[in-house]
């Protein structure tokens, strides 16, 4: 924008010395129409006079644009290492995010960049050195540092909203608004896309058979994969491995008290293989949802708490052998088998999958990608200055994160809203579960794939085949902490340097003090929350990196695949579970089916959950950092990509069924849906 009136620069045919690019944020309100100045610094620390950055009859500082100015009257300033950046409050707009600025001097070619990514106060210099990417300690410019942070502890403030969960934002700060060329709005998508599947004659009433739900498909809904091998125990078993919820196989090792298997009970499914014989050969792997025991439901509705047995069979496809529904062993509680009438084995999977469901969209999906990130960005703008590295070096990947889960996911789980309805959990169930499962989940375990691959006992490539997510997640990982570490190893030279850095500190300190202190009481941070090796920093960001890129594709992307034929993964079946192995008819299962009106809404969230809207990982939309070692790691990074994609590539073509969704192109850099 600009204001023309005040002191312009003049474009008259005299040389100039210098050329000031400005790049204003793509961010709600960003634009100004204040006058805005700049002086330059030189490596001798020399200020020049103070310049208007304003062209006559242009409309400059539009958000998302870059403008250019000459500047005159500076031929033998020498090399520019820092600027001094200010506004007034004229004109209507005068808010302005600025997202950085270069200086080239055209006699010596000299190339200075400052990343801003801050709003401009009116009336108060901002200082900014080149790269403006330093740690507390090394910065001239730290009582500017000081004074940034006390302002962003009170923009930034959470609470807790879910008892035993983690603190959430009280309110969305303005500056984490969905950008003018990125809006996710559920509520307006979902009416949209119900306006173009005209659905008005199909959304009332019960399907009368299974197969009556196919009439529902189209170019915008289409037909999931699944329709066709829904009913397999060879699908049944993949869903374990490379669909939505790829996270909770577990290696067998012996049989617990509470799932009374037998080596008769289980001899025509493990190819002449005793039980002990088939745990020795690492064989055998299992689910456990002890975690949904007696979970409170809405309206006395029930979520089994199941035990699921699988065999890796010679082919090497994972294949169930036995299901029990809930976990204490009773004659209205039997193990379920293959070789049981074909409803009934069908009934007891359908109804494993709502708890594998639940258990999906409560916690692998929800809670530890979305809810996890969100208090973790949170603490990072509260703890680490916009000058920090490590802040630069996480801010592409919570992009759009807190906007989406204020104005997204709440929708999701407001009372009488799609969870309530769509879920058997309901919002009660979940909340409960979330509590559940903060008590035994950690970040250096579960949120960091290699050990957690190593605890589940599933990190044997050729006892457990065609496990595809465990593969390519991994090639994924590597490649991240290999970027991370390039970059941390960079700023932290020793570990006396980060334990000199009071930022890094408080910020791991708040991360790992539990709520009742004041912190955010994540558990399972690297040091305990005291960061003492370099190391730990490398494994905390990369998991974070991890969580908001890798671990959220892997868990939401799926979705519309998995939920969108409900018998196939069933977050809600109507009555109760099978408790007997009583022969039952197509009917029977039909019963189960939810309502056309439930069918349309679980299909037109899971697809608009699975919509990709941003650039892929590595390609950031922002760039924060601009020092030549980070953006090195960035450079290195995207080219290790390259390579995992050709790989990848390859590895669908030898696949039996394709796993496309940890493919890089097909990856976002932060949590954006």
């Amino acid at each position: 924008m600009g204001n023309y009136i005040s002191g312009w620069f003049s474009g008259s045919s005299r040389s100039f010395d210098i050329i000031v690019k400005v790049k204003t944020g793509d961010k709600k309100g960003a634009g100004t129409d204040a006058n805005v100045k700049v002086n330059f610094i030189n490596e001798h620390g020399v200020v020049s006079v103070d310049h208007v950055l304003n062209v006559l009859w242009r409309n400059d500082f539009e958000s998302g644009s870059i403008d250019d100015f000459e500047i005159k009257n500076l031929s033998d300033f020498g090399r520019v290492i820092g600027i001094e950046l200010w506004r007034d409050t004229a004109g209507l707009m005068d808010d302005w995010y600025v997202e950085w600025v270069t200086v080239t001097n055209i006699k010596t070619n000299d190339h200075s960049v400052f990343p801003i990514h801050r709003w401009i106060p009116p009336n108060k210099k901002l200082r900014i050195n080149e790269f403006d990417t330093f740690l507390p300690q090394h910065d001239a410019n730290w009582q500017q540092r000081i004074e940034e942070l006390k302002e962003k502890k009170n923009i930034y403030q959470t609470e807790i909203k879910i008892d035993g969960w983690l603190p959430q934002l009280k309110s969305l700060p303005s500056e984490q608004l969905f950008s003018n060329d990125y809006a996710w709005d559920l509520a307006i998508l979902k009416a949209g896309l119900i306006v173009q599947t005209k659905f008005k004659s199909v959304i009332t009433g019960k399907w009368s058979t299974v197969d009556d739900i196919l009439s529902i498909y189209n170019t915008t809904l289409w037909k999931p994969y699944c329709c066709e091998c829904w009913k397999s125990d060879e699908s049944f078993g993949q869903q374990r491995l490379n669909c939505c919820n790829p996270t909770q196989i577990r290696r067998f090792r012996e049989i617990p008290e509470n799932f009374p298997v037998t080596d008769v009970m289980l001899w025509p499914f493990l190819e002449g293989m005793s039980i002990q014989e088939a745990i020795d050969a690492r064989k055998l792997y299992y689910i456990d949802y002890k975690i949904l025991e007696n979970l409170p439901c809405p309206d006395n509705r029930v979520v089994p708490a199941p035990i699921a047995l699988f065999f890796v069979n010679g082919q090497g496809k994972l294949m169930p052998v036995a299901i029990q529904l809930f976990q204490k062993p009773a004659e209205e509680n039997p193990v379920f088998l293959p070789s049981d009438d074909e409803n009934v084995w069908l009934l007891a999977k359908m109804w494993f999958n709502n708890a594998d469901a639940t258990y999906h969209q409560s916690c692998t999906h929800l809670a530890y990608t979305h809810l996890l990130m969100e208090p973790i960005a949170v603490a990072t703008h509260r703890s680490l200055s916009p000058s920090h590295p490590m802040f630069r070096l996480l801010a592409p990947h919570f992009l759009y994160l807190m906007a989406v889960n204020t104005r997204g996911l709440s929708l999701l789980l407001i009372p009488g809203g799609w969870v309530d309805k769509c879920m058997t959990v309901g919002c009660l169930g979940m909340f409960k579960l979330w509590a559940r499962s903060l008590a035994v989940w950690r970040l250096d375990v579960q949120g960091t794939l290699p050990k957690d691959l190593e605890e589940r006992g599933v990190d044997d490539v050729e006892a457990l085949p065609n496990y595809h997510y465990r593969d390519d997640a991994l090639l994924l990982y590597n490649a991240i902490k290999n970027y991370v570490s390039a970059v941390v190893t960079h700023f932290y030279d020793s570990p006396q340097t980060l334990k000199e850095d009071t930022e890094i500190q408080e910020w791991a300190c708040i991360l790992a003090t539990h709520q009742s202190e004041g912190g955010t009481g994540i558990p399972g941070v690297p040091g305990g929350g005291k960061l003492e090796k370099v190391e730990d920093v490398v494994d905390l960001i990369t998991a974070i990196i991890f969580m908001g890129s890798v671990a959220h594709s892997a868990c939401n992307f799926p979705q519309y695949d998995d939920y969108g034929f409900p018998p196939n993964y069933p977050g809600f079946l109507m009555g109760k579970p099978i408790s007997d192995k009583t022969p039952r008819s197509t009917e029977d299962v039909n019963k189960t089916l939810i309502t056309k009106e439930m069918t349309i809404d679980m299909l037109v969230i899971t697809r608009l959950l699975t919509m990709r809207g941003t650039n892929s990982l590595g390609d950031f939309e922002v760039q924060y950092l601009f020092d030549p070692a980070s953006e090195k790691a960035a450079e290195n990074f995207r080219k290790e990509l390259t390579q995992i994609a050709k790989i990848i590539d390859k590895r669908n073509k030898e696949r039996t069924v394709p796993y496309t969704w940890l493919h890089p192109d097909n990856l976002p850099n932060s949590i954006t849906i």
